[in-house]
């Protein structure tokens, strides 16, 4: 294994000009990129840009009157399709120059990613409606209706909401789906936002924009006074414009989850239970959290007394989330496993399997298919993703027995193998492994994920539910049902080949087999003891 990565390495690489690793160039794509989109919302409602109802104050979020500026789809669309493709390679470009020794002032970088996520967040949300489905869905809670039973639709189309009539589509019909703390959030941002959808949507946007901070923070931290990772860690996190774009631009709640998972991180190596509490509440959150338990559980497993800490702390809020608050919300988060989205890799598999096999066991078979991937591109990440010991240790040992690096290595793995082989993906899940990513050494995951993240944000700009022109309805469809279906299925060969490139090693299922009967063994011998004692 070891001469075929020797072999590897070897291997010539292409030239790249100088200004590919030029930090100046890749600092002023970013910005240029991350302004434009800001730019686009501040000119007020468009193809793109989300109609939020009547403003009655100056609150945020800020745009121009409608009468000033009126940009057609054949404007916006294209700039942002412009913007983001410049802002990946700007990432790219970044990326370059850290691991060839640009070494800035992280505060400043850190301002000014923060400056920049502040900015997306003080105008309207683009190209994706899920934002108003939030709204809609707390304002069904002040309704004192349940959202996880009833619908926006049920409510607007039989009675006039200044709040719920603005959703739109394709959600409007579908109950909620995320976890209790979520709806709090929601709950709290329409009790915020009274009866108006302009102030209620500023809240949410608040709710992703403080906590996305957070989580910037935390890993900048958690690199300690390491320099190279620090940057890393800003450059991945709040600088980093596929997550600006993906995650704030549309207002998603993805960073409400993370930040406490990322915050349970924090105190991993000295506070098992408390690290416990942070992932239970992570969990009440989205249930996709569960990868980081898992990585956690992991850490912990030469560790008896820190596991169960660390699962009674876990254990709290889950019990109380979803057995005593809101005991329906995990039964309503079972809806998204049975999506497939029209911008990834099941939709070729499922136009192929539906003429043959029909509909229902098409979707069957490509979601089941997914689970096993997940399990396979885990297991090839986990051969050939880097070790590094996550600094803060005292104790200057082999990375492989720190608990907090195999935490957040694992939890690389596993999120990373289960965006690439879920079927219903979308660029702002990718905010679950761009924070431990930052802590990690630098690899081909970190631009197969550039990749990824910027075909499918360009696949989405025209991802709202509204009636486009012919000619762009066939631009669109190409790019997201052929392009990016394409790019996606590239990103997972991609790892295929990383992992026989490195000497394809193969699980030792024997070994394991054998290991796991004599670990039970152990365990029966302990709780039953001999007789003749």
């Amino acid at each position: 294994m070891q001469a075929a990565r020797l072999a590897t390495m070897r291997l010539p690489k292409l030239p790249l000009p100088p200004w590919t690793a030029n930090p100046r160039v890749g600092m002023v794509m970013i910005v240029a990129a991350i302004l434009s989109s800001v730019l686009i919302a501040f000119s007020g409602p468009s193809a793109v840009t989300l109609k939020l109802g009547l403003r009655t104050d100056f609150m945020p979020p800020w745009y121009l009157p409608v009468s000033w500026i009126s940009l057609g789809e054949w404007v916006v669309v294209p700039v942002l399709w412009a913007m983001l493709t410049v802002g990946s390679i700007g990432l790219w470009v970044a990326w370059r120059a850290v691991n060839a020794g640009w070494r800035p002032n992280n505060r400043k970088l850190f301002a000014l990613g923060a400056g920049l996520s502040i900015a997306s967040c003080l105008v309207p949300p683009l190209t994706s409606a899920d934002v108003l489905m939030y709204a809609a869905y707390g304002r069904l809670q002040v309704l004192g209706l349940n959202p996880y039973n009833i619908t926006p639709a049920e409510i607007f189309r039989q009675s006039y909401d200044p709040v719920l009539i603005w959703t739109e589509r394709p959600w409007q019909d579908t109950p909620s789906v995320y976890g209790p703390i979520a709806s709090f959030s929601q709950y709290l941002a329409s009790v915020l936002g009274a009866e108006s959808m302009h102030n209620t949507v500023f809240w949410l946007q608040m709710f992703a924009l403080i906590p996305f901070l957070i989580i910037g923070a935390i890993v900048v931290k958690l690199a300690h006074s390491d320099p190279k990772l620090q940057t890393r860690a800003v450059l991945f996190t709040v600088l980093n414009p596929l997550m600006i774009w993906g995650v704030l631009v549309g207002a998603h709640n993805e960073p409400l989850s993370l930040v406490f998972a990322i915050g349970g991180l924090w105190f991993y190596r000295k506070h098992p239970f408390v690290a416990g509490i942070g992932i239970g509440l992570a969990g009440a959150v989205k249930v996709s959290m569960v990868f980081y338990g898992i990585a956690m559980v992991w850490g912990y497993r030469r560790d008896w007394r820190k596991l169960l800490q660390l699962c009674a702390g876990a254990a709290i809020p889950l019990v109380l989330a979803y057995g005593l608050w809101m005991p329906n919300a995990l039964l309503a988060a079972q809806r998204n496993t049975g999506y497939i989205s029209p911008g990834n890799w099941g939709l070729w598999p499922l136009l192929t399997l539906t003429p043959l096999i029909g509909d229902a066991l098409a979707r069957q078979l490509i979601i089941s298919s997914g689970w096993i991937g997940l399990f396979i591109v885990a297991w090839m990440l986990s051969r050939v993703l880097p070790w590094r010991l996550v600094p803060g240790n005292p104790q200057d040992e082999d990375p492989r027995l720190d608990p907090l690096t195999i935490t957040i290595r694992t939890t690389v793995v596993l999120c990373a193998g289960w965006l690439l082989t879920t079927p219903w993906s979308f660029t702002w899940y990718d905010l679950i492994v761009w924070a431990p990513l930052g802590l990690l050494w630098a690899s081909r995951l970190d631009v197969i994920l550039m990749w990824r993240g910027a075909w499918l944000s360009v696949a989405w700009v025209t991802g709202r539910a509204l009636q486009f022109g012919p000619e762009m309805q066939m631009v669109e469809r190409f790019l997201r049902e052929q392009i990016n279906v394409a790019a996606q299925f590239g990103a997972v060969g991609a790892v295929i080949w990383w992992w026989w490139s490195w000497g394809h090693e193969l699980p030792p299922l024997r070994q394991w087999w054998a290991q796991s009967r004599e670990w039970f063994g152990g365990l029966r011998k302990q709780a039953v003891p001999d007789a003749t004692s």
